[in-house]
């Protein structure tokens, strides 16, 4: 089978203070259909860089992407936004939802850029809402959420185009330790119904919920393992 994303002797470097940074150092990686994995690695390892550049929110300085059959490097913005909104959907640390929506209204967005009718994306938005549990909880407002209940409402903005993939970065670091496991455990069930999730961590807890880990050093990979998840 071929993988699912495929990046071949990518490498991202970036100028600061004159001089150059090589986050990416010919980085070959692959990820295949229905994986969990976990990237680790020290602050600047790396491992964020990677996120971005699969996620296409970022170029590679040299090598090549491919995306589910569709070489990256050679799309315009425009065609990657569409690639983005229609294959990928991303969880951040900072849940980034926007105060003045509500839930409902927050994971209706993606699906407006999309271009569907009302109906449908509420009914669409709802169903991904009630999936992650807060069908009681639509109306409200981020600042009438808690912590875990943003970052659920995220998952669910995340997921409702039925993504290729769910990229997730720091997903639980501004969480306590008894939300972070729930927010990993509605993790673990996306996996377990065959979604593909890449997880950027530093926690190991959080990372034991993942089937592979990949490590991180100096913009290199320096482990790929498989294991049982520990959950």
């Amino acid at each position: 089978m071929a993988p699912l994303a495929q990046l071949q002797d990518v490498t991202r470097v970036y100028p600061m203070g004159g001089a150059l940074v090589h986050a990416l150092r010919n980085l070959s990686f692959t990820l295949h259909e229905g994986e969990m994995t976990a990237v680790m690695g020290a602050s600047g390892s790396g491992k964020s860089t990677l996120l971005n550049v699969l996620g296409t929110l970022d170029r590679p300085t040299s090598g090549s992407y491919r995306l589910d059959g569709t070489a990256v490097e050679g799309l315009d913005e425009t065609a990657l936004a569409r690639l983005r909104n229609e294959r990928l959907g991303f969880v951040f640390q900072s849940f980034n939802l926007l105060p003045s929506y509500s839930a409902l209204e927050n994971v209706e967005l993606p699906m407006v850029y999309r271009g569907l009718r009302p109906a449908a994306r509420r009914a669409q938005a709802e169903a991904a809402l009630e999936r992650v549990g807060l069908a009681d909880r639509m109306d409200h407002r981020p600042s009438e959420l808690s912590g875990g209940q943003q970052q659920r409402v995220a998952i669910a903005r995340a997921i409702v185009n039925q993504p290729r993939i769910l990229l997730a970065d720091e997903p639980t670091g501004a969480l306590d330790s008894a939300t972070s496991k729930q927010v990993m455990e509605l993790f673990g069930d996306l996996h377990a119904e065959g979604m593909t999730l890449l997880l950027v961590t530093h926690d190991a807890k959080v990372a034991s919920y993942a089937e592979r880990t990949v490590t991180f050093q100096d913009g290199r990979i320096v482990s790929d393992s498989r294991e049982a998840a520990h959950v």
